[in-house]
């Protein structure tokens, strides 16, 4: 199926309305500097307010919450556009991630809280990974401990993307020492500025985007915990569609602009009496690069049709291969544009050498290339 097969008037309508949204908003260095402290940030609260009032982060969520009541395609569509505008908005996949966790698993008290916060623009996070715990996510220990009044956590997180610009945090714990590692795991949605809450930013080489997160002595109402508890393992792998989905079509939005950029560069940039375009090595580099990008697309968005037919399904081999070929698709466009642009590629006068820290990595977050190919290799009986 074709990414067009999937896109409907509605959806081809988001797309133009986040492109115009784009181009007003953050179309320019200037604009995007001011909105981001001079890039040293990749998520705007000012632009993220805006992108809640149009009613545009509530795509996937319930109309029933004030949401638009769309699929994981429509979260596709979303993320898809805001990378290849260029949109700062960074925290706009985990905020997503958190309230499709917070409809399927939430009692309605915490859905009618949480979900019309997200449609408004709040931003959200989630905390899973720690210093010992990474891709094995079932060997975290930070522990949450019930007591009569609630529940008391402590501990440290890691690689927390966003958690600075959150109003909440969900943070998965272990809840029974003596289970199996993938059991007695539980989900707690902890408010920012909650005493004993501490977020620290991790120094990468692009702007700030992932944090420590320390828990000291947590203490929160038993209402905190979201969904059952012990079943926090259960509760994430019936997730992982949705994330990696949409998470994989932030990277084609990634890949999508790298592209452009490389195109629109060597189009006009002469050499030798023509554009280096017109040289049979550039030309061709340029082939391979818009058919790899169109069959990452295509695979993304055929995966998520797949999945919007039928919600319950559980697809891993085919969603950890839409993961997979988006975000090296995303690295590979980036680091060739790079090249065929030459020192204009890494200037900071051009776009490439910021798309090139965003899309590096790529093949880390959400799962890395190692862990998606492993989970394919497992399905298929190896």
């Amino acid at each position: 199926m074709s990414a067009g097969a999937v896109l409907t008037d509605e959806r081809r309508a988001l797309t133009e309305a986040i492109r115009d949204f784009a181009r007003r908003e953050c179309g320019t260095r200037e604009q995007r500097d001011r909105l981001t402290d001079g890039g040293t940030e990749s998520h705007s609260p000012e632009v993220f307010r805006k992108l809640g009032e149009l009613g545009w982060l509530g795509a996937t969520v319930s109309e029933a919450y004030g949401g638009a009541g769309g699929s994981v395609v429509d979260g596709c569509v979303l993320l898809e556009e805001i990378e290849y505008g260029l949109v700062p908005a960074f925290g706009a996949g985990v905020t997503l991630i958190v309230a499709a966790a917070v409809e399927e698993f939430g009692t309605h008290e915490q859905r009618e809280r949480v979900l019309p916060q997200v449609c408004g623009g709040a931003a959200k996070s989630i905390a899973m990974s720690e210093p010992g715990a990474g891709s094995d996510v079932g060997s975290l220990r930070t522990s949450a401990v019930k007591t009569e009044a609630g529940w008391v956590l402590n501990g440290q997180k890691t690689w927390i993307t966003n958690a600075h610009h959150a109003d909440e945090i969900l943070v998965v714990c272990r809840t029974d020492r003596d289970a199996p590692k993938h059991r007695g795991l539980s989900m707690f949605l902890v408010p920012a500025g909650v005493p004993g809450l501490e977020v620290r930013p991790i120094a990468t080489m692009g702007p700030r985007e992932v944090n420590d997160v320390y828990l000291s002595d947590v203490e929160l109402p038993r209402d905190a915990l979201l969904g059952l508890e012990n079943q926090g393992w259960t509760q994430l792998m019936a997730g992982l569609n949705f994330e990696r989905l949409i998470g994989a079509a932030w990277m084609v939005g990634v890949a999508r602009r790298a592209f452009d950029e490389a195109l629109s560069y060597v189009a006009q940039r002469e050499q030798f009496g023509q554009p280096v375009g017109a040289f049979q090595a550039i030309k061709h580099r340029i082939a391979d690069l818009a058919t790899e990008v169109e069959c990452a697309r295509l695979l993304v968005y055929d995966v998520a049709a797949r999945v919007e037919r039928d919600p319950g399904t559980q697809l891993p081999r085919e969603v950890s291969m839409a993961k997979l070929k988006a975000s090296e698709t995303a690295r590979r466009v980036a680091l060739e544009g790079m090249q065929l642009m030459g020192g204009a590629g890494y200037a900071c006068e051009y776009e490439m050498q910021d798309l090139v820290r965003k899309a590096l990595p790529m093949t880390i977050y959400a799962g890395t290339s190692e862990i998606q190919r492993e989970i394919i290799g497992r399905s298929l009986g190896l």
